[in-house]
């Protein structure tokens, strides 16, 4: 670990402002082609728990479906500091782990599921609709947890990923590769969280 490392380790140990303890990270399925994707993916989940991290959630999206198997394959086969569960667009079911992964399975399709969960409740009586609130939808939802900063990789799009849950999300754009990406680059998200003053809409 060089010194200019060190110096943002320290500041942010020092700090008193607040350590995102929900982590998002938004790449796509080219950011993983070769080992050097998944061995940085590998090391982020060490840096994120080493700094406070609760939960960490992974969205990876595809252009061709069929690229979903195999990319999940790699996920199961990783060494995670802490247990790790995987969604697709064939698993809808509520994740709880602390690494969540999303592969192909974005933020609309999720959505779409939890009204069509919520439209079902309402047909078998057991939901009345004019007593539906934001609580029963976040119930529905494959990845229950706001994030409180969301990084993206490479260029400065945003992608439908937890496009409920990050409303209030604190976003963090870098233009370094995914394959590039060194504990230093987490390290000035962190700092560039902590320098802000979280609103949450107000």
């Amino acid at each position: 670990m060089g010194l200019y490392d060190r110096y943002l380790a320290t500041r942010i140990q020092l700090a008193e402002e607040s350590l995102p303890e929900t982590v998002a990270l938004v790449i796509t399925e080219r950011d993983l082609h070769g080992e050097t994707g998944y061995r940085t993916l590998e090391q982020f989940f060490s840096w994120a728990f080493a700094f406070g991290a609760e939960r960490i959630v992974v969205y990876v999206s595809v252009t061709e479906e069929s690229a979903v198997p195999a990319i999940e394959a790699e996920f199961q086969q990783m060494e995670t500091p802490r247990p790790l569960a995987v969604r697709t667009p064939d698993d809808e079911s509520r994740v709880s782990t602390p690494i969540q992964v999303s592969i192909g399975l974005g933020g609309r399709f999720e959505f779409a599921t939890a009204v069509r969960r919520i439209a079902e409740s309402v047909a078998d009586g057991q939901l009345d609709p004019e007593e539906i609130t934001e609580t029963d939808i976040e119930k529905q939802l494959v990845f229950p947890t706001d994030p409180d900063l969301i990084i993206k990789t490479g260029a400065e799009r945003l992608s439908d990923f937890m496009i409920w849950q990050s409303v209030y999300s604190e976003l963090y754009f870098t233009d370094v590769n995914w394959q590039n990406f060194r504990r230093r680059d987490y390290l000035r998200a962190l700092r560039d969280f902590q320098d802000r003053q979280r609103r949450f809409g107000e």
